[in-house]
């Protein structure tokens, strides 16, 4: 076998710590090894020319390359070594850059770890041998799962782009939390007036399928040929039927439950449809508190629906559709302020959230629009908002910055000034975070044209005192306590991970960070992707995200959809487990150690059970590999052979000699 090695020195990255030549020159004495030198840049375009003219010159069989992290640098040497005329799986990476340059101090230990990487990276190419990846046929079909802005923007650049849409939704309507605001920053325009054409759009487009009142109960299959189960859920109306009249919502007798959508600011019909621009617009019958349903006494809606299209027997159904490709856009959910014990943790009905607010703001909310107390319906004369509920705080398990907290509450200043002309709004802040294109003007625009006053400090508590709530917090630029008394109090929650997130993350195979927020492949470079293949984020889920950002990152993972189906076939990666049949006693642990359901059971010629791998659904983990108790499966490029080479090139065999 003849063996080329390219150490580079990633500018001063690598070579700032490591002696990239002595490397090289180290390399040369390794077995089969023909060729080895130093470059500066193997990533760059003459860094790929140079291997490929040594592939060439040198008639080589494999190449190692000695550099950054193979997580996002090997698949492009691995077109490079093809490009010359090799099988890209005779290519091996050491990373003397994660490993090596950037975590140690000293050149002489640095360098001497460097060369032990590629000998180990040369020892395992010795034993690699050629793989060719099978290729399949995609399913032309796409899965968004969350009808928020992020889905429905996703959604609709998919079917746009000619693919078959599939939209799931667990609420009875799509739109999600912009659907709830009253007005969006900075340009204070409609968000109704924003969101609703494309929620029409969504209703009325050929190519997508909406599935409100569902959710996703299964997943299997893989990138190209998924299989998803949809419940979707007893709304205990036909919706085939319902044109959304609202008659039945009008005579329904029964109010008791909290109204969801209008955040539990009044209560709802048992029948209800959430708001007029709904979509779908159909109704729903609350199965917690309608009579007919609880009590076995009433069904007025059945009596006077023109259409007979209530169905109080109807029970949830089980959808099976298959899909190349899923966009996940599940949102996010807000921070339950309640664990804040020095805001009355709920005690104080003029305590609000912030998306209570946008509520009482709306023309469509419970109040009409006109901003009232809870307590005693009066109109507030003075507003305190308080920044940074659940977001940047350690003590709640909330560190991060949920990012447009600040940017909606300098909104809601304006709003109330507009609302209320003789009001005064103060907002008590840690930072003001302001980033995006005028987004800071538009705070300016909160202090200095409609007055709201900024008092940078944390509330330390809020108290009752007569009609009033005192807020009491610092003022850290002037150094002192400050007390204001507020008729109202907006609480500016932040945003967390949506509920059921993480259970969702386990049936599509998609890690969540500690935080409940979905694990995107690259925060740079691969945003939208997952590691799981054919899978792909838009919006909060991934991360907390004002409007904008969320529309951009579900046009973003749209285009990876199309790009993905607009391929007449797709490679699979032949880096699979394979079974030895005369090895495998069919215990059948494998079957049930695997993650992806890629192993199944099937009979030799003598009846006896075997263990059968599916190279489409294998993501090549390795688990089944080391719960065989006979070593039956081997994963191919990583074979056991291979990994102990490259320990005994680290640890050769004589140095536990003594220990025998």
């Amino acid at each position: 076998m003849r063996i080329g090695v390219f150490i580079c020195h990633c500018g001063s990255n690598i070579a700032g710590t490591v002696d990239c030549p002595s490397v090289a020159a180290t390399a040369l004495t390794y077995p089969d090894v023909v060729f080895s030198t130093d470059t500066m840049y193997a990533c760059s375009e003459p860094g790929q020319d140079a291997i490929i003219q040594a592939i060439k010159d040198k008639n080589l069989d494999g190449v190692v390359v000695a550099s950054c992290t193979p997580r996002m640098h090997e698949p492009t040497f691995r077109r490079t070594v093809e490009r010359a005329g090799l099988n890209r799986y005779m290519f091996e990476m050491a990373n003397i850059r994660e490993h090596v340059s950037w975590i140690g101090k000293s050149k002489d230990l640095n360098t001497g770890k460097a060369a032990e990487l590629v000998r180990m990276a040369v020892e395992k190419l010795r034993r690699d041998k050629p793989l060719i990846p099978k290729r399949f046929e995609t399913v032309k079909r796409v899965l968004v799962i969350g009808g928020g802005v992020a889905g429905i923007q996703a959604a609709l650049d998919c079917a746009d782009g000619g693919q078959e849409v599939i939209m799931v939704e667990r609420e009875q309507t799509i739109g999600g939390k912009m659907a709830k605001l009253d007005k969006t920053f900075p340009t204070v325009d409609c968000s109704s007036c924003v969101l609703g054409p494309k929620m029409v759009d969504i209703a009325q487009h050929p190519n997508i399928t909406l599935y409100a009142c569902s959710e996703i109960e299964a997943v299997g299959g893989y990138v190209g040929n998924f299989q998803i189960t949809i419940r979707k859920k007893a709304t205990y109306v036909n919706w085939k039927d319902c044109t959304g009249c609202g008659l039945c919502v009008e005579k329904c007798p029964s109010r008791k439950f909290p109204d969801k959508f209008n955040e539990n600011l009044c209560n709802a019909p048992s029948i209800n449809i959430p708001f007029p621009q709904a979509i779908p617009k159909k109704a729903a019958i609350n199965a917690e508190s309608c009579l007919m349903l609880t009590k076995g006494k009433c069904g007025l809606c059945a009596k006077v629906c023109p259409v007979k299209c209530i169905d109080f027997e109807q029970q949830d159904e089980l959808i099976n559709v298959d899909v190349g490709a899923i966009v996940v856009a599940t949102g996010y959910d807000l921070f339950d302020w309640h664990k804040y014990p020095q805001y009355g943790e709920g005690r104080y009905p003029d305590v609000v959230t912030s998306m209570q607010y946008e509520r009482m703001l709306s023309a469509s909310g419970p109040t009409g629009g006109h901003v009232k107390r809870p307590s005693d319906g009066k109109e507030p004369k003075n507003v305190v908002f308080i920044q940074c509920v659940g977001s940047r705080d350690k003590s709640v398990d909330r560190p991060y910055c949920s990012g447009f907290c600040c940017m909606y509450t300098a909104k809601q200043t304006i709003l109330t000034k507009d609302h209320i002309p003789d009001s005064q709004s103060y907002v008590f802040y840690m930072d003001i975070r302001s980033p995006g294109k005028l987004y800071d003007e538009f705070v300016r625009r909160a202090m200095e044209e409609y007055g709201a006053q900024y008092v940078r400090g944390r509330v330390a508590m809020i108290y009752p005192k007569g009609d009033k709530l005192i807020v009491r917090g610092a003022d850290t630029l002037a150094g002192t306590q400050v007390e204001v008394p507020a008729d109202l109090v907006v609480l500016a929650v932040g945003a967390e991970s949506a509920k059921g997130a993480v259970q969702l993350g386990e049936k599509l195979r998609v890690a969540p960070d500690q935080y409940g927020f979905f694990v995107e492949s690259h925060p740079k470079l691969k945003p939208v992707e997952t590691n799981t293949a054919g899978v792909f984020l838009a919006g909060a889920c991934q991360g907390p995200k004002d409007i904008p950002a969320s529309v951009s990152q579900g046009s973003a993972a749209a285009s990876k959809v199309l790009g993905l189906l607009s391929k007449k076939e797709l490679e699979s990666d032949p880096a699979v487990s394979r079974v030895n049949p005369a090895r495998c006693v069919g215990c059948g642990k494998c079957i049930q150690t695997c993650p992806f359901g890629a192993i199944k059971e099937v009979q030799d010629r003598f009846g006896n059970p075997k263990a059968e791998v599916i190279d489409t659904v294998c993501q090549g983990c390795g688990i089944c590999t080391v719960t065989c108790p006979q070593g039956a499966i081997q994963l191919e490029h990583f074979t056991d052979n291979q990994i102990l080479a490259e320990v005994n090139a680290l640890c050769p065999p004589k140095m536990f000699a003594n220990y025998e």
